[in-house]
């Protein structure tokens, strides 16, 4: 039976790793961080506590675990391929990248040649969830090292769902943010036909939380971040429309007609090629306001 997790080596302390290391860190966990920017290592074992380490491959030897949140999966291989002369038999690679199914699987075979089991276990909450712990994962891979991984999840979120074996949780992941894409962007047309009509934005939310047309968007992301024209969900629009190509590639590689998908994912990738770089998904909404000329709100 494998020995429980004490020591991790977590790279990709970002917006999103760094409060999930912390966490961590919080939980007893020996937690020695890994990011490629300069000196962030080190600021991170100042305010918070835990390791430095000059790379992922010095934090990962003698580590229990590698804990992996990155922005794509290309870069989970060039993580993984940077630690393999740190892994040892035994060791479980834990990827929280919101990446791709078949990119995960391949990374997986590799370990695997080393005797180390890999799961992954992308996460939903945002930045605000991932500060206090309460995060939702999607987690896949062989239920024994599930089992393994999850007193180091349980640390970081409030609900594990397991979806399958390698590869499930990153699916399931897309999956989720393509419904959550699609709902952003009808409810923000919704929005947009409702003003033009006479009727309050910020009154159209909330009825829309009491009835039928309620979902994530229009709970918290409308006032929050479209109203009141602060666009700081702290999820990027770069990786909503990541995430929303993930998901028709599983649609593809499972034979799924998928045409509303399709053109959520352009209108989406436009509002990408056509806003300023560096954008919140939330910013999505200016797109469709260009298209309307008309503005929502405004510090309602």
């Amino acid at each position: 039976m494998a020995s429980p997790i004490k020591t991790i080596a977590f790279a990709g302390i970002g917006n999103m790793g760094w409060p999930m290391a912390a966490n961590l860190v919080k939980a007893g966990f020996d937690v020695t961080v890994a990011d490629p920017a300069p000196g962030k290592a080190e600021r991170f074992v100042a305010e918070v506590g835990g390791r430095a380490a000059a790379s992922a491959a010095e934090a990962a030897k003698g580590a229990d675990a590698v804990v992996t949140i990155v922005p794509t999966s290309a870069q989970v291989a060039q993580v993984a391929e940077a630690v393999m002369p740190s892994l040892a038999p035994g060791m479980l690679f834990i990827d929280m990248t919101s990446g791709q199914p078949g990119k995960t699987k391949e990374i997986a075979a590799k370990l695997a040649e080393k005797g180390v089991a890999m799961v992954d276990c992308p996460v939903s909450g945002g930045v605000p969830r991932a500060k206090s712990g309460q995060l939702a994962i999607m987690a896949g891979g062989e239920t024994a090292d599930l089992d393994r991984a999850e007193p180091v999840l349980k640390a970081m979120g409030t609900s594990i769902h397991r979806c399958g074996g390698i590869g499930a949780g990153q699916a399931m992941k897309s999956l989720n943010n393509l419904v959550s894409a699609g709902g952003f962007l009808i409810g923000v047309e919704a929005l947009l036909v409702g003003q033009r009509f006479g009727l309050d934005a910020g009154t159209m939310v909330d009825v829309l939380n009491e009835s039928s047309g309620m979902n994530n968007s229009t709970k918290l992301k409308f006032k929050q971040h479209v109203l009141s024209r602060r666009f700081e969900s702290g999820f990027s629009l770069d990786l909503m429309v990541k995430d929303i190509g993930i998901a028709l590639e599983v649609a593809r590689e499972t034979g799924t007609p998928t045409p509303y998908a399709a053109l959520c994912r352009e209108i989406w990738a436009s509002a990408q090629a056509m806003l300023e770089p560096g954008q919140d998904h939330t910013g999505m909404a200016k797109l469709s306001e260009k298209l309307a000329n008309e503005t929502l709100g405004g510090n309602k």
